[in-house]
């Protein structure tokens, strides 16, 4: 039965976007158009956000004048489920410290900042590791970038695919004869990427909403690419995907589906 907290809903079917590039630029603030978007479409259907950063920076990006961001929307799910809410209510949380276990984490650390210290691109900023509730966010570059820095690596990145040279190398770490660990690697934004385990990628927050009856789940997402981190949701079975390229365009696709 389909749950009642939906019930006045014409559209019985969910909504899920992604955040950086998706309903913001990456690490910027939502626009005024596209909360306006959001607030018309929450009244036809269900919604929510599934992104890789903690709650703290989505709601950075996403609250409005100060407000609280878990009521905006109905299902808030931060580091891709792993800190998850229904109606402003907690779900079960997942830990990947408690997951890989510190010994295994502090090697796999000790890896990335030797990596880190040798790697050659024209800059280098602060916060180079991020560790988080269900997983860690590596950048080359840093965190501490300007906006301007960050769209100078991404061109780089593009060109030399440090990134991606840098997972290749992880990926060796990883193997049974080292770490033995069976983590994903999945490039998101402009300068980072994420490692977390099997598994752990944006589909782990379905878990919470596929037993709702929704008639269907939607997915909103531009970084569904092979390799991005929209990628696992975005082809996954309970979802129906749509890939689109920005804050806009997701707007535009979405009036089209859900608004006319």
């Amino acid at each position: 039965m389909f749950a009642s907290d939906f019930a006045s809903r014409p559209i019985k079917k969910l909504v899920l976007f992604d955040v950086d590039g998706t309903l913001t630029p990456p690490r910027q603030t939502v626009t005024p158009e596209v909360v306006k978007f959001l607030r018309e479409l929450r009244q036809r259907v269900a919604i929510g956000f599934v992104g890789g950063s903690d709650l703290a920076k989505i709601s950075e990006q996403l609250a409005v004048d100060g407000g609280n961001v878990l009521e905006d929307f109905d299902f808030a799910f931060a580091e891709n489920g792993l800190t998850a809410f229904r109606l402003g209510k907690p779900l079960a949380t997942q830990s990947f410290i408690n997951f890989v276990g510190e010994e295994k984490y502090k090697k796999l650390v000790n890896f990335i900042l030797r990596y880190l210290s040798e790697i050659d691109i024209p800059i280098k900023r602060g916060t180079f590791i991020e560790f988080r509730n269900g997983m860690i966010n590596v950048s080359p570059i840093g965190r501490n970038a300007t906006k301007q820095e960050r769209d100078e690596f991404e061109q780089h990145d593009k060109k030399h695919n440090i990134r991606a040279a840098f997972i290749e190398k992880l990926r060796e770490q990883c193997r049974p004869e080292n770490l033995d660990l069976k983590l994903t690697f999945s490039i998101g934004g402009q300068i980072s990427f994420d490692i977390f385990p099997d598994g752990w990628d944006k589909r782990y927050c379905l878990q919470f909403v596929e037993n709702e009856q929704f008639e269907e789940i939607h997915f909103f997402g531009d970084k569904t690419h092979a390799g991005g981190n929209d990628h696992e949701i975005y082809v996954d079975s309970r979802t129906v995907g749509h890939s689109v390229q920005s804050p806009a365009d997701t707007i535009r696709v979405g009036t089209e589906l859900f608004l006319h």
